[in-house]
């Protein structure tokens, strides 16, 4: 019944009425020692849970999991409203560079506020692409955006929770212009739903907390009105888009609990994979 209700409520009404709810509590954080680099719930888009937690923990993913160092040079996809930016501005130094890029303009609007006139090095760029759930009067579309940063200009690009909302056209576009801004040897880290025998048997099973029953040619989504709102994808036809542009993943894949794994490393599937050179 929750599931229902959540789908019939649009995303910005959604985002209306968060403000509304957490408005006690964001006049509560003004006479506590909140960090100024960290959002009012009330703005916070980019999913439940802890916001420093989460931001923390992919921290330790990217250097453990990415071998992300302090030097590098990193791109944020679908950067937000700074989450995973935060924790990065103790980690690089300043030789190394952080640049994100978010649909959300409120979210890049208190990054460049908060976190840039700090951290000279960390910049946010607004790219206006449209998304049915998250930007639905976009001028771009993802399948044509063209990151705007030269070839092999990175040394460590991450996606968190950003092609689980993307359709197949799109994801094939950016994983193409993820291989050209980052560097032969360099790595990224991505976040999916994937498809495979284990997670399809548990969403069969009516055990999954995502109900993927909707074929998109391409992909599956929960919500057939606003497919982007959850999106998974054949483990299979990941690989091989990797593959494909020169994108060799990193075994093992850590896989997630999102369809109620009794094993798991997060909540999304994780994929780390190294820039192959050139054949």
């Amino acid at each position: 019944m929750k599931q229902r209700l959540s789908k019939a409520i649009p995303t910005w009404l959604k985002l209306i009425l968060r403000k509304i709810y957490y408005i006690p509590v964001d006049v509560m954080d003004i006479f506590t020692k909140r960090e100024g680099m960290i959002p009012p719930r009330s703005m916070n888009f980019v999913g439940s849970g802890n916001f420093i937690e989460i931001g923390e923990g992919f921290k330790k993913h990217f250097i453990e999991l990415g071998n992300l160092r302090p030097s590098d040079r990193v791109l944020d996809v679908g950067c937000g409203i700074g989450r995973m930016a935060v924790p990065l501005t103790s980690y690089l130094t300043k030789a190394g560079e952080y640049w994100g890029f978010d649909i959300v303009k409120s979210g890049i609007e208190w990054c460049q506020n908060r976190i840039s006139p700090t951290y000279s090095n960390f910049h946010f760029l607004h790219s206006d692409i449209y998304n049915k759930e998250y930007n639905p009067h976009g001028k771009i579309q993802a399948q044509d955006f063209k990151f705007p940063f030269e070839d092999d200009f990175f040394d460590f690009v991450f996606l968190t929770s950003v092609f689980t909302h993307m359709l197949p056209s799109d994801v094939e576009n950016y994983i193409s212009e993820i291989s050209r801004v980052l560097k032969t040897g360099g790595t990224c880290l991505i976040t999916f739903f994937l498809l495979n025998e284990g997670s399809s048997e548990l969403i069969r099973a009516g055990k999954s907390a995502i109900d993927f029953r909707y074929d998109l040619n391409g992909c599956f989504s929960s919500d057939d009105k606003t497919p982007e709102a959850a999106i998974a994808y054949d483990e299979g036809v990941v690989r091989k888009l990797f593959d494909q542009n020169r994108l060799a993943i990193k075994q093992p894949i850590y896989y997630g609990s999102w369809c109620h794994r009794d094993k798991f490393f997060t909540f999304q599937d994780l994929i780390v994979a190294e820039k192959a050179n050139s054949i």
